[in-house]
């Protein structure tokens, strides 16, 4: 901001200077990913109704007038917010795959990363009532829906490659499998919020060994 005269400031890039309006250059350092991990931290403290832009700028230390800028409202946050979601889908299970040499290794740690941040019931809550309230808007049903193919995309994958490396037993049927690890992992998420038994993640891998224990081809060779 220019030394001397008056200023007042209108938001991050721009400030009234001598009564003329002086637009500056986006602000560095904080990339619109580390804002919208903040939304995502912001939804699971307080829920859809308490998610507001200025909620946000306050997590990352920025005025809401750069939020709106960046993101145009509230809406077009929450949008953002769900195509990161949809991008994330698709991106984590390479990086996940890249770290574990088994299958059903990478399948378990895959499923524990996408419950990560539901990790108390509170949390769990705020974000089961973004999803409910997705499901009524066609944009966000859209999104909802693109990042419930690509996880079931993934999972299918996995399970492929554990069944052609030998982890799974002979004639597993793959396709049929996946649908049921996707709709288990949902079914123990809300089972855990209601009794609160463990971690979420222990219960999810619990789960999901129940599930996969006896299509293992180390189920096959204990039977």
């Amino acid at each position: 901001m220019p030394e001397g005269g008056s200023a007042a400031l209108i938001n991050e890039q721009a400030f009234i200077y001598e009564g003329v309006v002086v637009v500056v250059g986006r602000p560095r350092g904080v990339e619109d990913a580390v804002i919208l991990r903040a939304a995502t931290e912001v939804l699971g403290r307080v829920g859809p109704s308490g998610l507001t832009l200025a909620a946000v700028a306050r997590e990352v230390g920025l005025v809401p007038g750069t939020l709106v800028q960046r993101f145009g409202s509230k809406r077009g946050l929450i949008l953002a917010l769900a195509d990161q979601s949809v991008k994330d889908a698709d991106a984590l299970p390479d990086r996940v795959r890249g770290e574990h040499e088994a299958a059903l290794g990478a399948l378990a740690a895959l499923m524990t990363e996408w419950t990560a941040p539901l990790d108390a019931p509170e949390t769990f809550a705020n974000h089961l009532a973004a999803l409910c309230a997705d499901l009524t808007d066609p944009e966000l049903h859209a999104r909802a829906l693109d990042v419930h193919r690509a996880q079931r995309r993934a999972i299918e994958r996995l399970l492929a490659e554990a069944a052609a490396g030998g982890e799974l037993r002979a004639g597993a049927d793959v396709a049929s499998l996946a649908a049921t690890v996707q709709a288990v992992a949902a079914g123990a998420g809300l089972n855990w919020a209601l009794d609160r038994r463990g971690t979420l993640a222990e219960r999810v891998r619990y789960e999901l060994d129940a599930v996969l224990g006896p299509h293992t081809a180390a189920g096959d060779r204990n039977a």
